[in-house]
């Protein structure tokens, strides 16, 4: 039996990759046979599995996605596995892991409030409506037998939008490594504080991702400027523009309370410093970075359309509010950074939300689905018949 594993670009320790390597492992002792295609092999500790290099020239994202697709489907139907997963929207597929949630859910939210203008000039991008119309073929195709949502929120919207049964759309956290990431690093606060001129007794609060505008980056600059004066933000995650993010912190007056680090290798002495995580996205899935603040032990303020939402709603271990409500973001912020009380409370049911969200945990769910989808793959398929004697 062969399953193939379709990555355009495989990262050994990108969320998807650190997702799916365990299960992977798990399928390898086994004994099912595992190709991979990517556009560039990459070095990865699972050296049984078999590259299939799909690297097409393209030039623009549109190009890249729309050439990749279609040579991984050649190169799918040349040489059918028993089954295929993929972690790009193509058509060609018996599982897709919708790790970057419902593009369309996406631009509803990125375009809630914008200009007649900027809707039209984005609604008419040829990328997004070759996504959408990728997006909108690929929840109706035949062949499509599950789809792995890493959140509640990503699961109802592909049932709502798309009218996929429940049953054909599995929920399955991203894992968490809760020794690396757990209140231990708080080792690191005060030499962190230090390094970052954080005043005596302030309280942190802590936003990692990149690309600042879905991040919801802007919003927590506002609503820090609503905060008393003892409260400083720390920001690490890429953003093409870093510059107007400072200029921005400066006319709000709060640019002495910021420390905006841009990329950093290793995140986990922030979380160490920080008293709460703040990600007030536009939409998101399931960020690993609110999942491991949780295991760190931090109390979240994030938004209703993040997936780690319904988590903290569960287990009352951080706020919600709606991503563009400044009122209700500084609101929250306030309530945390004043009572550290609430603040250890809800830290501590963080913590205990994510922890039997483990890698085993998540490797046995998958390495279940996979079999039982080979399984059915095996029976389906035809014998020879057999020969008079």
């Amino acid at each position: 039996m062969r399953l193939a594993i379709i990555r355009q670009r495989y990262t050994p320790f990108g969320g998807a990759e650190r997702f799916v390597e365990g299960a992977l492992e798990a399928l390898l002792e086994r004994g099912i046979a595992i190709s991979l295609y990517t556009r560039q092999w990459p070095q990865t500790r699972l050296q049984l599995i078999e590259p299939v290099i799909c690297n097409p020239f393209y030039i623009g994202r549109l190009w890249r996605d729309w050439s990749f697709a279609r040579e991984v489907c050649r190169a799918v139907k040349a040489k059918p596995p028993e089954l295929v997963q993929s972690h790009e929207r193509l058509l060609c597929c018996d599982v897709y892991r919708a790790g970057d949630g419902v593009h369309r859910a996406f631009l509803d939210e990125r375009l809630r409030n914008a200009s007649a203008l900027r809707r039209w000039l984005t609604e008419s991008s040829p990328y997004h409506r070759y996504v959408l119309g990728v997006e909108r073929r690929l929840f109706a195709s035949p062949l499509l037998r599950a789809v792995i949502c890493n959140s509640k929120m990503v699961r109802q919207e592909i049932h709502e939008r798309f009218g996929l049964p429940l049953e054909k759309l599995p929920v399955v956290y991203n894992a968490v490594d809760s020794q690396a990431f757990s209140p231990a690093l708080r080792q690191h606060r005060a030499a962190v504080r230090q390094a970052l001129l954080v005043p005596d007794g302030a309280t942190v609060f802590l936003l990692v991702g990149s690309g600042y505008a879905r991040k919801g980056v802007a919003t927590a600059l506002h609503a820090l400027s609503r905060l008393r004066q003892n409260t400083f933000l720390i920001v690490v995650g890429r953003d093409k523009a870093f510059g107007a993010y400072r200029r921005l912190a400066r006319q709000l007056g709060v640019l002495e309370r910021v420390a905006l680090l841009g990329p950093r290798q290793d995140a986990k002495p922030f979380f160490g410093a920080a008293d709460v995580f703040v990600l007030p996205t536009l939409y998101d899935p399931c960020p690993n970075a609110a999942l491991e603040a949780m295991a760190c032990g931090l109390p979240v303020v994030t938004s209703t359309k993040c997936g780690a939402a319904e988590l903290l709603t569960e287990h009352q271990a951080g706020l919600i509010c709606p991503a563009r409500d400044l009122e209700a973001l500084a609101r929250h912020m306030s309530t945390l950074a004043d009572d550290a009380d609430l603040r250890a409370a809800m830290g501590a049911r963080a913590r205990e939300a994510v922890l039997p969200l483990t890698p085993e945990a998540m490797t046995l769910q998958l390495a279940l689905l996979y079999r039982d989808l080979l399984a059915a793959a095996y029976a389906a398929k035809p014998t020879a018949p057999a020969t008079a004697s």
